[in-house]
């Protein structure tokens, strides 16, 4: 079989696997629909009308499915994939469940929603290791190699992430041995290229793309800010015009107007559990409820974020600005640690996201104190600045607290070049799936003042080419 005739019997396949799980998760609403609300309905609906209500879940199904990633096959682990499914599955009931009570006009009754999420998550599991056992069996592990300059370790990560079976590490390679030898790729369908400098990566990927070696690389800063620029021609050549962070005025007017709205309601309808909160802080030491920080926002304004206290009142005794160094951390009290572990410390925030000093989505707002070390790494961690630091954001979702500076950055980068509603609202969704998850809350080492010491930082455009090799690991 051709590399060619390969590469699309492996997407087809993948569809038809996809879509039996779609169908799977469709026929217990179907059913339930037909048995159980169709017949209530306050107008009459036709056939059509019924299937249209089917639509609608396969349609909601498919499109968080794919936030949430819950057909990723070949990159998530079994729990991953069962989680992200259930997640998916739980939102689309709620939701078919309202539609079923504005059509009935009078609440439903809730156990045929019940019976059919709970036929889902029977489904999600039997489909979850069938179809992950059936891919490995039927797609071999792509023979890797990882070409690597300013950066190593991608190989512990492949392992550490149980992706062997999906990436066979078959030499590791630094940039100079590979550019004196390019015939070294021809061995391998897949590479990686961590830390390569522009000059050198251009060389690399073009005979990639001309052998059709698929390649995945880390981008530098660079990169994504081309990522943001916009086309345009002049003399009769392409152009790419590059500007600093700015939004269209329709943008900027629906992210404020969202802003307001959704923070207004998520106070009116968190305000128990915000006052239940308050309370148990209270009653614990007697501290103060609220917990005052200097942030960074757009342009480096400074605000006074807010937060409910969930370390003890000496936390900082010493004057020292430090993150957290995750669940060990022993300043963190009783209540702390539970409103930490689902997030209930961050809903104070709400009211400055009313008030203006940060978006729902945007870059995380840093203390100014560490911010200043990263700045003296590198300058370009002030990029984030272009934009409002947000609750939420792209690197909050796919990153982890301890994710390093410079990684981090990539990601905020990556969010301002790309800023649009949709993707805003696809960030918020997919925090809902991060919020049960421990591994985005893992600290750093303690006793650390900022996240640099995890993995230093590398691979900067235009400053410390001459870094020694560090790992990513």
């Amino acid at each position: 079989m051709t590399e060619v005739k390969r590469t699309l019997f492996h997407d087809l396949s993948l569809r038809i696997v996809k879509l039996i799980n779609i169908v799977l998760m469709t026929i217990p609403f179907a059913v339930a629909w037909y048995m159980s609300y169709a017949d209530k309905l306050w107008v009459y609906f036709a056939k059509r009308g019924h299937w249209l209500v089917i639509g609608l879940f396969v349609l909601l199904y498919f499109i968080i499915g794919r936030i949430y990633d819950a057909f990723n096959v070949s990159y998530n682990s079994i729990g991953q994939m069962i989680y992200s499914q259930l997640l998916t599955c739980l939102e689309v009931d709620v939701c078919m469940y309202i539609v079923a009570w504005l059509l009935i006009r009078k609440l439903p009754n809730v156990i045929p929603i019940l019976l059919v999420f709970l036929a889902q998550c029977i489904v999600a599991v039997i489909w979850a290791l069938l179809a992950r056992t059936w891919y490995f069996h039927t797609f071999p592990a792509n023979k890797t190699i990882v070409i690597w300059d300013m950066r190593q370790g991608l190989s512990n990560l492949i392992d550490s992430y149980n992706l062997e079976n999906k990436f066979q590490v078959i030499a590791t390679v630094s940039v100079k041995e590979c550019i004196e030898d390019l015939s070294i790729l021809d061995e391998a369908n897949t590479i990686f290229l961590i830390g390569v400098h522009s000059h050198d990566r251009n060389i690399i990927t073009k005979y990639c793309l001309m052998h059709n070696i698929q390649a995945y690389l880390i981008p530098r800063v660079g990169d994504l800010i081309i990522a943001g620029a916009k086309r345009s021609h002049m003399f009769h050549l392409l152009m790419l015009k590059v500007n600093r962070y700015s939004p269209t005025f329709e943008y900027a007017f629906i992210k404020r107007l969202s802003d307001i709205l959704l923070s207004l309601i998520a106070i009116i309808i968190l305000s128990p559990i915000m006052l239940i909160t308050a309370i148990c802080i209270k009653l614990e030491d007697r501290g103060p409820v609220i917990y005052s920080q200097c942030r960074l926002t757009k342009d480096g304004k400074l605000f006074n974020i807010l937060k409910f206290r969930s370390m003890r009142t000496d936390a900082e005794k010493d004057g020292v600005a430090r993150l957290s160094t995750g669940d060990h951390d022993d300043r963190i009290t009783k209540v702390g640690a539970i409103i930490r572990k689902f997030r209930i410390d961050e809903l104070p925030q709400l009211f400055n996201i009313l008030k203006g000093d940060i978006s729902i989505v945007g870059p995380r707002a840093e203390r100014p104190e560490i911010a200043e070390e990263y700045y003296k790494e590198f300058p370009e961690f002030a990029l984030r600045l272009q934009t409002k630091a947000g609750l939420t954001g792209y690197a909050q979702v796919y990153g982890k607290y301890n994710t390093i500076p410079y990684d981090k950055l990539l990601m905020d980068l990556m969010y301002i070049a790309n800023a649009n509603i949709f993707e805003d609202l696809r960030i918020i969704f997919a925090t809902v799936k991060i919020l049960f998850m421990p591994e985005s809350t893992e600290g750093i080492a303690d006793g650390q003042v900022t996240a640099m010491g995890n993995d230093d930082i590398i691979d900067n455009d235009d400053v410390h080419d001459d870094t020694d090799t560090d790992t990513i690991d």
